[in-house]
């Protein structure tokens, strides 16, 4: 086979028109290499030029920091190697290429291959395009995006963030019967060198536990006497978590729960028991530690401070390279902390409550998708009292979520624009009146109550009563299904108004003017995942808010592909982590309000054409759910 026939078997050179392939292949250099020759060292050899395979195989792959190798690929014959790393990676090989036997490459000088880009739109967007789709997989991403300090990268996401609980050396769990004196648990506490017992009832089930602390708190400061059963001083909830879980999900469900010792189980059964200290200790400089800091905070000045340091560790977090879900829920994490201590802060001053409640919270906090340019979102429910207590209830209530709203805003968590707030009389009320709402909203479904039943859908526990939320969640799971086609088709209907940032073609990004700025708002790029996926798990009755968790919950249903799963979890992420570095950047180093705001031209080449093929993505899937509610909603 002549060269110029070759070439037409050459992707993208085959888009080339065929008399510019006759002068292309005058240009070409034949190179034969011997069996693993290293032809290039990602990051360290610059390309001076781009190969054609045309006998035997290249072999490229991402060394880590321990010399292994990562996402290994075979070229054969008709492969080209080096058109992303001349564009898009400073000349720089992306990644480490290794020639088998016998293998025969034609080389194209680099600046003959630049003119063909310069001159042929369709073979440049070849390159753009197909780095844009690898982008969309987390390995590769991780490797390609190039962290400042890549050993650090590696660290930070194989041991915090993919280091998992069964890698924690645990300790023995001591069990003690309900029925056991407090001196038999002191005792028991004191030969096995423990400062926590489990303890079960006389069938065997676990009904709490009890620490030196409890021993503290309940007998010795009350002067109690040391003879009586154990289950009349139990703490709870016992805390359990798979030892397949990773350890910073183990750090943040301590915190959330405020347990200080975590039940280590593995197929059903109990195997072992690991206190805070300990995941701590191990994890002595992670960001997590951060959070027991702001639980020990004494005031709201101090809470304040706190929260203005979240910028800077969201930046150093997205720089190590960890991925924007986990830096998501490390804000919700501090967000949420600051918030319970506000509360405890005000019931403290106000007295106990007159009736159970819960202080929800909702939006992006209650898909635990907080940035750093954060509102209130919050609402309170309260049980049903008789008729005699209402006002009194009500009185408290409405008092208390103004404290507490008033104590945020000082914080750094803005009153809410739209209103959405326990401040506001429309979100303080009784569960039944609470039941009342979701269903009018449901009913009704016209364009303004599916607004507002999307916002109150995402809604999360955070302090109070848990069997409210509870109630709550249940009565909804019972009105869903039933038939609910309007309400279905509004809410698709306003998540489809959202069109992704692109020109015809997928040219160009598509910008507005704002000030003297060309820009594109990323929160409203986002916003038809959002909402998009949230349709679907309300369609399916699925009571995650978080829209990760959502997409996991409907690809594990069937509802979406593992592909579909895939494309919409890395594009959704990839636009987060991009939209907190620009927010923690206005707020270091610009000391500006944060906004959402990006400006394409602001952007390296490789974000560029990463964000055009994720903003394709969406719309593939914006076309695909258009065709299933216009035809039956969604079947």
């Amino acid at each position: 086979m002549n060269r110029v026939e070759f070439l037409k078997t050459v992707i993208p050179f085959n888009l080339l028109p065929e008399n510019i392939l006759s002068g292309v292949a005058d240009l070409l250099h034949e190179v034969s290499y011997a069996k693993d020759t290293v032809i290039y060292r990602q990051e360290s050899t610059k390309m001076k030029g781009v190969d054609m395979v045309v006998d035997g195989e290249y072999e490229s792959f991402f060394y880590d920091t321990a010399q292994n190798k990562r996402l290994i690929e075979k070229h054969h014959t008709g492969f080209c190697y080096g058109g992303i790393s001349l564009l898009l990676n400073r000349k720089r090989s992306l990644k480490t290429v290794i020639a088998k036997k016998g293998t025969v490459v034609y080389f194209l000088p680099r600046r003959d291959f630049r003119g063909l880009c310069n001159a042929y739109d369709d073979f440049f967007h070849h390159f753009t395009h197909d780095f844009g789709k690898r982008m969309l997989n987390e390995e590769f991403a991780h490797f390609a995006k190039k962290p400042t300090s890549f050993e650090e990268s590696y660290i930070a996401s194989e041991q915090l963030y993919s280091r998992k609980i069964e890698s924690i050396e645990s300790r023995e769990i001591i069990y003690c019967r309900g029925s056991a004196p407090v001196y038999e648990a002191a005792q028991l506490m004191g030969v096995h060198k423990t400062s926590c017992l489990i303890v079960k009832n006389d069938e065997e089930k676990v009904i709490g536990f009890v620490t030196d602390i409890t021993l503290r708190d309940k007998v010795l400061a009350k002067q109690a006497d040391a003879s009586i059963p154990v289950e009349s001083i139990l703490d709870n909830p016992v805390v359990t978590i798979n030892s397949q879980a990773y350890v910073y999900e183990a750090i943040l469900m301590m915190f959330t729960t405020k347990t200080r010792y975590l039940l280590v189980e593995d197929n059903g059964t109990l195997k072992g028991i690991i206190s805070r200290n300990k995941l701590l200790s191990e994890q002595a400089q992670s960001p997590l530690v951060y959070i027991q800091s702001v639980k020990l905070a004494l005031s709201v000045d101090e809470l304040k401070s706190k929260w203005q340091q979240v910028p800077q560790m969201i930046t150093q977090l997205i720089g190590r390279g960890v991925n924007a879900e986990i830096v998501n829920q490390i804000i919700t994490t501090v967000a949420d902390t600051i918030a319970q201590k506000v509360i405890e802060s005000v019931i403290g001053e106000m007295g106990t409550p007159p009736a159970k409640f819960v202080f929800m919270v909702l939006g992006s906090e209650g898909r635990k998708e907080q940035t750093l340019k954060t509102d209130q979102d919050n609402a309170i429910i309260y049980e049903d009292k008789a008729n005699e207590h209402r006002e009194e209830v009500r009185e408290y209530f409405l008092k208390f979520a103004d404290t507490v709203s008033e104590r945020l805003d000082f914080i750094g968590f803005s009153y809410c624009t739209g209103g959405f707030m326990a401040k506001n009389p429309n979100w303080t009320h009784s569960l039944s009146h609470w039941k009342r709402n979701y269903e009018s909203w449901m009913q009704e479904s016209v364009p303004e109550t599916v607004i507002k039943f999307s916002t109150f859908f995402d809604c999360r526990y955070l302090y109070g009563e848990m069997s409210i939320m509870e109630e709550l969640w249940e009565f909804l799971d019972e009105k869903l299904q039933h038939p609910m086609e309007k309400l279905f088709f509004y809410m698709a209907k306003n998540a489809l108004q959202y069109q992704p940032p692109l020109t015809s073609f997928f040219k160009n990004i598509r910008t507005i003017t704002v000030g003297s700025q060309e820009v594109f708002d990323i929160k409203k790029a986002m916003t038809p995942i959002v909402d998009l996926v949230r349709v679907y798990s309300l369609k399916n009755r699925i009571f995650k808010t978080n829209t990760g968790e959502r997409l996991k919950s409907l690809r594990d249903k069937g509802i979406f592909s593992e592909t579909e799963y895939h494309e919409l979890n890395q594009s959704y992420y990839y636009l987060m982590a991009m939209r907190l570095r620009k927010q923690a950047g206005q707020i270091i180093h610009d000391k500006t309000e944060p906004d959402n705001y990006v400006d394409p031209t602001s952007l390296t080449k490789i974000e560029q054409v990463t964000l055009k093929e994720i903003f394709k993505t969406i719309e593939d899937f914006q076309s695909r759910i258009k065709l299933q509610y216009t035809n039956s909603l969604f079947g």
